[in-house]
């Protein structure tokens, strides 16, 4: 494939920029309009890591991985203003493909209010990747840092589902048709909580973090970054309905896709009392249902209380360089 026709076919995809994109993609450097704090992160998927041919279509890893690295700037409280991606392809990848996976950056763009500005494509004798970098608005950043004791801990919508939607995908099939497609669907498209994380920066959250490697990692790092001690609940975390009927075919305990599985893309967050009773009441408004789970205590680590017993829980989840 010839490259620069390659990129004239992927920007081709790509919805109009904001009024806030002075210079869009074409020059050396996108230019834009800042006007007050900043959030930016960088996230990366590999195939064979991240996502496989078989499992998921090019214009659903496009829109997945955009999610991806979205979600980052809602657990910050922000808003997603500008992206760019950069393509790795390998000689095995057909133009079409490659321009498919547009398809999905372009959905999820629209989607999340956000301007594709520019990129990179090179190729590769590896496999395929995708690096995308997002800028966000953010008007008072919510770190993993903030939580206090006394804070309550919640999460967002109900877990497990993406973790148990890539075990159906790679072949572990049970239950039935209607609960495996809605977890697959739920692997294949998370929904990143912008409108809810703008909403809990605003009204005095203390700690946010988006869910990506499973709660227990989640959690782990809000105890340490705080200095504190989570204690939870575990018939308190809210697990997709399909999920429990899943596990229970396959004969797993469904907590264990929550605190484990990871790619929920939920936020896990902490708030004075009075501010999560604010949540709770803005939440419908931004059709993100929230859950209190536990606490803040005085000490460190991660503690589960489940059939009256207590139980530390470790960091778990992915972990990219765990031999």
């Amino acid at each position: 494939m010839d490259e620069f026709a390659l990129i004239q076919a992927l920007v081709a995809k790509l919805p109009p920029p904001g009024a806030d994109v002075m210079v869009p993609i074409g020059d050396d450097c996108a230019v834009v309009d800042g006007g007050g704090r900043l959030a930016v992160t960088t996230d990366a998927v590999v195939e064979g890591v991240h996502f496989r041919r078989d499992t998921m279509s090019p214009p659903q890893m496009g829109y997945r991985a955009m999610a991806a690295a979205v979600s980052d700037i809602a657990a910050m409280g922000g808003q997603p203003a500008w992206i760019t991606v950069a393509l790795a392809v390998p000689p095995s990848w057909p133009q079409e493909d490659v321009v498919a996976i547009y398809d999905g950056v372009s959905e999820a763009a629209a989607a999340f209010g956000a301007s594709v500005v520019g990129g990179d494509v090179v190729s590769t004798q590896g496999p395929l990747w995708m690096s995308i970098t997002a800028v966000g608005r953010v008007e008072r950043p919510v770190t993993r840092a903030g939580a206090r004791p006394g804070d309550v801990l919640f999460v967002t919508g109900s877990l497990g589902g993406s973790a148990a939607g890539l075990d159906i995908l790679l072949g572990r099939r049970a239950g039935s048709a209607i609960a495996q497609a809605v977890l697959v669907e739920r692997h294949r498209r998370p929904t990143p909580r912008i409108a809810f994380g703008r909403e809990a920066a605003r009204l005095g959250a203390t700690a946010l973090d988006d869910i990506s490697d499973g709660l227990a990692s989640e959690l782990n790092e809000i105890a340490e970054a705080s200095g504190v001690r989570l204690l939870f609940e575990g018939d308190r975390v809210p697990i997709q309905p399909e999920v429990t009927e899943y596990a229970r075919a396959v004969g797993k305990d469904p907590l264990e896709y929550a605190l484990f599985g990871g790619e929920d893309y939920e936020l896990v967050g902490t708030a004075p009392r009075d501010v999560f009773a604010r949540l709770l009441a803005v939440a419908p408004v931004v059709g993100t249902p929230i859950t209190a789970i536990g606490r803040v205590e005085e000490g460190d680590g991660v503690v589960m209380r489940r059939d009256g017993k207590l139980s530390v829980v470790a960091r778990g989840g992915y972990n990219h360089f765990e031999r």
